[in-house]
This record gives structure tokens, C-alpha cells and sequence, in this order.
């Protein structure tokens, strides 16, 4: 199964089971990258949240004219901030952003109970690594992008370019079958 890819200068499609990573910097607006992917040709999505709220997430789909009813979404920093939460049928908790087998285990149930295209956000892999570490990220990335390829899936993982060393990004970018990389001007290029 092939998936519609309308991210600028990528390819239209992508095969189901494959795995983007988005480089960006800090500062950088992934918002519309991540939102361009998720909207487009996909019956149902889950975003990882390891960096905002699932109240935020709603904010940001809401902005970018996302469908909503298609969204799940997994926030991993609201039980550890103390933050009241509701859990529903499309919001999950894990405890704490180092929660990784959390983390891939509750990617795992929505591949299972969700039939059609499916895409994942994880926003942000950076973020994983800075709760847990980078070795348990790396571990957890590749856990998430075995699932992807389990369910004919596909996702797209963030990580910050700017505060990891070039050794690690390169052993990130070797996990992928597809780089996506967004520029401080807010220009994109890619690697497939």
C-alpha cells in the first residue's frame, strides 16, 4: 500500500512501512510538516507527544485544519507534571516521557485496533532521549519502526539537529529509509 507524501521536495508517495526522519532545528516550525503528513491520504493517525500536551496537540490540529475525529493521541508529559487528564477513546496517557516500553506498547494498540492508512507522528525523539537516554530512544525508534512495518504503516519522527552530536544523528539517519530536513529559513530538503 502507498501512501500520498505532501511534504515539498519528497516524493508523492511512500511505501507503507516506512519511516521519515524530520531534522530540524530547535526553533524550527515543524508544525506544518507534521500536520501536511498526518491530514493527508490517512484514515486514522496517532501522535506521540513527547514534547506538549495532548491539549496543545488538539490546539495544533485544530490550527492547521486537521480531521480531528481521525486523531489518537498519546501524551506522555501530563500524568508526570501533575496535570489533571481525561482519558477517551482518542487521548492515552503513559507516566512519563522515559516511558518507552509505554510508549511503543501504546503504538502497538492503536495499530492493532485501527484498520486502513495509518500514520504516526513522534514529536519528539529528541525529547525521548533527553527524559530516558540515547541508546533507550534509539532502542524505542527502532521498536516503533518495526510496528510501522508489522501494519504496513507509516510515520514520521522529529529530531532536533542542533543539540545532538553528528555521530548521533548519523545513527538515526541510518535507521531511516527516508530524511527530511528543515532549514532555520524554513526551507526543505530530503534524502529518499
Amino acid at each position: 500500500m502507498d501512501y500520498t507524501l505532501a511534504i515539498e521536495n519528497t516524493p508523492d508517495t511512500i511505501p507503507g512501512g516506512t519511516g521519515i526522519l524530520l531534522l530540524h532545528p530547535s526553533i524550527g516550525e515543524t508544525d506544518r510538516i507534521d500536520t501536511d503528513f498526518l491530514k493527508t491520504d490517512t484514515d486514522h493517525f496517532l501522535v506521540i507527544s513527547t514534547r506538549t500536551t495532548a491539549r496543545e496537540v488538539e490546539q495544533k490540529l485544530e490550527h492547521y485544519d486537521v480531521d480531528e475525529s481521525r486523531a489518537v493521541i498519546l501524551d506522555t508529559l501530563s500524568v508526570e507534571r501533575g496535570y489533571s487528564r481525561r482519558g477517551s477513546d482518542n487521548v492515552h496517557y503513559v507516566s512519563a516521557p522515559d516511558d518507552l516500553d509505554g510508549i511503543v506498547e501504546q503504538t502497538r494498540n492503536f495499530l492493532d485496533s485501527h484498520d486502513g492508512k495509518l500514520r504516526v507522528s513522534v514529536d519528539s525523539v529528541t525529547e525521548m532521549a533527553y527524559y530516558a537516554d540515547v541508546d533507550r530512544a534509539y532502542e524505542a525508534t527502532e521498536k516503533l519502526l518495526d510496528l510501522l512495518d508489522e501494519h504496513d504503516a507509516v510515520g514520521l519522527f522529529h529530531l532536533s539537529n542542533e543539540v545532538h552530536e553528528d555521530e548521533t544523528i548519523q545513527r538515526f539517519r541510518d535507521l531511516f529509509e527516508g530524511v527530511v530536513e528543515l532549514d532555520v529559513d524554513g526551507s526543505v530538503t530530503s534524502e529518499f
